[in-house]
């Protein structure tokens, strides 16, 4: 059975091309729902451009200083600012400036609380949309204010890199609480799988185990004193709050937004002569090599979002589909990696790079965690007869044999 696609697209950017060419359909089983192509897609097209039903920057993200709209996610430094700040290179200027479309004239704050928006219209949506219920006015840094406690008490639970946002889960709430049409937003949340564990395979989700029972029990304490609402009292009673962890949990995307990502993809689309362009290449190579001896791997903007129609994808280890922000804010585009024929599922990775490339068992042990599901994708069926172990053992397994072949080796000699 399909799901309303009314309310879906109506969060698109592009409601009647991704309503004319893809379908919702309930599968069953642990995937429960997928979303398919009902027409050939064509690799390289953008299936769908979604805005999310709700979106916040991560705390820790926000405390290391990466400036973001509080609303869209947009980054709020300039190429140059950001990149001197990764690089620790308070004179570093970068060429070609104009590749960056940070617009400061356009900035806005709320002026009870300050908080800094990209614009006047982001102001005034999260405004509309949740800020009241949020917005600490003169409070805002007082830390015995019910929502800082709650903040602090997140940060000081759960370090970066960070994978759920104690944040979503309080716009959620502040949504809710501010919406005329409670009981429309409480059933389109109620369309997210919101499972803490999978009977069938017993798989727990891992940020509800019985490892986090008490910081989870203090959790929904400071939730609770800083957003309890009667109309959603059953989000705060323990097994309520459990499952509105596992929502966010199972279902938010991450989002990353980067104005120097964003210079850098214009840098690329300059037609330049041969010398000039090498010399561009050059000195955009050395500047990653500088942010990553600084920084870390830690470039961008990054928070986490709920999308509906995202949410429909499937994971494969072999996906045809890929998300991304090339906006530099909330706007998540879904692009075709292949051809998609018409009947075929649409699946995206929940893995990253990194995670991709590794065992059949450690892809497996990090999607049982994560997403409570065991994967039979077309390489992990493959790869059914592959030893069970991680690619953490594999790799002791194989610095001991170098080790032992180089004890050969000196044997030998």
């Amino acid at each position: 059975m399909a799901a309303p696609m009314g309310e879906v697209f109506a969060l698109c950017a592009d409601p009647a091309a991704a309503g004319s060419r893809l379908e919702v359909r309930f599968i069953g089983g642990p995937k429960g729902k997928g979303l398919f192509a009902t027409k050939t897609i064509r690799k390289g097209e953008t299936i769908f451009v979604e805005q999310p039903l709700v979106s916040a920057q991560f705390l820790w993200n926000a405390l290391y200083k990466y400036k973001a709209c509080d609303h869209c996610m947009t980054s709020l430094e300039t190429a140059q600012e950001n990149s001197r700040r990764l690089s620790a290179n308070p004179k570093l200027n970068l060429p070609h400036p104009e590749q960056c479309t940070i617009r400061r004239e356009l900035f806005d704050t709320c002026p009870m609380c300050l908080v800094l928006y990209c614009s006047a219209e982001c102001k005034q949506a999260a405004w509309k949309q949740y800020h009241q219920v949020l917005c600490l006015g003169p409070s805002k840094d007082d830390p015995q204010h019910p929502l800082n406690q709650l903040q602090e008490g997140w940060r000081n639970m759960h370090y970066p890199p960070e994978t759920a946002s104690i944040m979503l889960m309080a716009r959620m709430v502040a949504k809710v609480k501010q919406a005329k049409n409670k009981g429309h937003w409480m059933k389109i949340f109620s369309q997210f799988c919101s499972r803490m564990a999978n009977e069938e395979e017993e798989i727990v989700h891992k940020l509800i185990g019985d490892k986090f029972k008490g910081q989870l029990e203090m959790l929904r304490q400071l939730f609770t004193s800083a957003l309890y609402e009667d109309s959603l009292s059953q989000w705060f009673t323990p097994e309520g709050f459990r499952s509105l962890f596992a929502l966010v949990g199972t279902n938010g995307q991450g989002i990353g937004t980067s104005s120097l990502s964003q210079w850098v993809h214009g840098c690329d689309a300059l037609e330049l002569p041969g010398p000039l362009r090498e010399e561009l290449d050059g000195f955009i190579d050395q500047l990653y090599k500088d942010i990553e001896r600084e920084s870390g791997g830690f470039l961008n903007c990054e928070g986490s979002g709920l999308y509906i129609l995202q949410s429909c994808c499937n994971h494969s280890c072999i996906p045809n589909a890929e998300t991304s922000f090339p906006e530099n804010n909330f706007l998540l585009h879904l692009t075709a990696l292949q051809d998609i024929p018409a009947g075929e599922e649409i699946c995206i990775t929940y893995l990253d790079c990194c995670q991709r490339e590794r065992s059949r068992h450690s892809r497996h042990r990090i999607l049982r965690e994560n997403y409570l599901f065991i994967c039979s994708c077309p390489k992990c069926m493959a790869q059914a007869g592959d030893p069970d172990m991680t690619s953490e053992e594999e790799e002791e397994i194989e610095a001991e044999a170098e080790s032992a072949e180089l004890e050969d080796e000196m044997t030998d000699v």
